[in-house]
């Protein structure tokens, strides 16, 4: 008689008992073991040549750990303190004459890049669901569903600031969709972003979301931007701005750690990565040099998108063991 598989005993090696992370992401995807679906499908042929057949390759997919541990629990958490901090900051400006004070140049930023800002925030969004859905094992699968939450929170958090800015300005809120479509300013990125959401290599999709693309938003549409407000005497929405940016980091930490894990699983897959990064790049700088305008005065784009080095960093480590 075979002895009784006790619960999670694919983790069973470790000889401790695992953490919640483990538990909550070890394992989560059956097909990619199966090499395929259990039942043919007419999605069976897209997985197979964007996923499977992605030159972005590892038989480690599922040692990635997420520097933070994010389970559901956990991002539930994170997401409730984050959401009461700006909440309070909204209910604030929503209960005093703190628009009325601003100046009108700087009302005039905030209606040139919050809202048009939506749109791009759903193109990101999108994005993520995507590497999420195609992710070739289920911590990389996680982690990117949990960027996509991230996504949705900055969406609806710029929605509500626009509604409040409309008792200032009436019509910030419809204007953007003309702006996203139609400003020369915008046109560089939308397409970005556009292109990004055809390009059906999960590898390539990631690596253009998380290395090349996203990062220059954040730091221009965030962080940039915060710093701005802060010059125009606008504190409350440099405090939003900057909560926000907060998933950012996070979001560029499991990339990391995911890169590491990539280049020492497998060598070829630094060039690939480079390889990807260098067709972005021009793509990712043209955008940039056209939305710096965008926030008035002497704004100047993100510097150059790095090619990234997983090996050396400090996920490498993790990585191998």
């Amino acid at each position: 008689m075979k002895p009784t598989r006790k619960t999670y005993w694919h983790l069973g090696a470790g000889r401790r008992i695992p953490s919640d992370y483990e538990i909550a992401t070890s394992r989560l995807l059956y097909y990619p073991e199966r090499v395929g679906f259990a039942v043919e499908l007419p999605t069976s042929e897209f997985y197979a040549r964007h996923q499977r057949g992605s030159p972005l390759v590892s038989d480690r997919w599922d040692d990635l750990a997420d520097p933070r541990a994010t389970t559901y629990t956990k991002y539930v958490d994170l997401a409730r303190e984050r959401e009461a901090y700006v909440g309070r900051l909204l209910a604030s400006i929503e209960g005093s004459a703190y628009d009325q004070e601003l100046a009108d140049d700087w009302v005039e930023v905030l209606a040139r890049t919050l809202s048009p800002l939506r749109f791009l925030g759903h193109g990101l969004q999108m994005a993520a669901a995507y590497v999420g859905q195609m992710a070739p094992a289920g911590r990389i699968a996680v982690a990117a569903l949990f960027q996509c939450g991230d996504e949705i929170r900055r969406i609806q958090r710029i929605a509500v600031r626009l509604t409040l800015l409309a008792r200032r300005r009436p019509g910030i809120a419809s204007e953007g969709r003309a702006l996203w479509q139609t400003d020369p300013r915008w046109q560089p990125l939308r397409r970005a972003i556009e292109t990004l959401l055809v390009t059906y290599d999960w590898g390539e999709a990631l690596i253009a979301l998380n290395v090349c693309l996203k990062p220059m938003v954040d730091d221009l549409f965030l962080g940039e931007l915060a710093a701005r407000a802060d010059a125009a005497h606008d504190h409350l929405d440099a405090q939003i701005l900057r909560s926000l940016f907060e998933d950012s980091q996070w979001q560029r930490e499991w990339t990391e750690a995911l890169l590491a894990l990539a280049a020492v699983s497998r060598a070829e897959n630094r060039a690939v990565i480079e390889r990807w990064t260098e067709d972005w790049r021009p793509v990712v700088e043209t955008a940039a040099r056209a939305a710096a305008p965008l926030l008035g005065g002497e704004a100047r784009p993100p510097e150059e998108t790095p090619t990234p080095t997983p090996a050396g960093t400090r996920a490498e480590g993790a990585a191998r063991g």
